[in-house]
């Protein structure tokens, strides 16, 4: 995925078990991709995005988030938090390795695959402006909001 290119149009399962497209969001959005619901850095990063769900709905961004985890443990993870945002099931990975963001991790020395934390900045005329690869949780929310406003 390149600055200037458009979201692939993947079919996705959303929280509420709805059919979805991953390109029929109005422009802008934020897609961001994370590991896994329920999980501390996660969970942070969605009640971030949550928190600053007013700022983004005053600059016209929808906040959608991927993971391969299943519809309803994405329901339950939203309950859980109060989560505002988007949640979508990539369970095949289509979206996830269309856009870079499927990768060789390492834990202990054990080499596995899976999602790399990364977030996507589409500007209104639906075309990738920023992205942010590994990301660290703590004040990229506020990074994100800051590169939105600037549109």
């Amino acid at each position: 995925m390149e600055l200037g290119d458009k979201i692939p149009s993947v079919a996705m399962i959303d929280s509420d078990d709805n059919a979805v497209k991953s390109d029929q969001y109005d422009a802008p959005f934020i897609l961001y991709f994370y590991p896994r619901a329920d999980t501390p850095g996660c969970t942070k990063e969605g009640q971030g995005f949550t928190e600053h769900g007013d700022a983004f709905k005053k600059l016209g961004c929808s906040i959608i988030g991927v993971s391969k985890d299943k519809p309803a443990k994405l329901a339950k993870f939203k309950a859980k938090y109060g989560l505002t945002v988007t949640l979508l099931s990539d369970e095949e990975s289509d979206l996830c390795e269309q856009m870079g963001g499927w990768v060789e991790k390492n834990m202990y020395g054990k080499k596995y695959m899976g999602i790399e934390r990364a977030t996507f900045l589409f500007g209104k005329d639906g075309k990738l402006v920023q992205v942010w690869r590994k990301v660290k949780v703590k004040g990229h929310v506020e990074a994100v909001l800051e590169a939105a406003q600037a549109l």
